[in-house]
């Protein structure tokens, strides 16, 4: 019983910086797809005209970026 309390303590004091981690990439993510769109949106100032490659990158960086956001 104490080797499974240590192995739990153990598993959520490394998951604590993994947590940390990920909603660091998360932001950086979402803060590359904004200033993706920025550029895209004044390239076209009329009308908003995605090229497939902005819609690739912005889908990649879309999956970086939880659902709640």
């Amino acid at each position: 019983m104490p080797l499974s309390t240590v192995t739990a303590l153990v598993r959520n004091l490394i998951r604590v910086p993994v947590a940390v981690l990920r909603s660091r990439a998360a932001k950086d993510a979402e803060i590359l797809a904004l200033r993706h769109e920025n550029a895209v949106l004044r390239r076209q100032i009329v009308r908003v005209r995605y090229e497939q490659a902005d819609r690739i990158w912005l889908a990649v960086l879309s999956r970086l970026v939880p659902r709640k956001r």
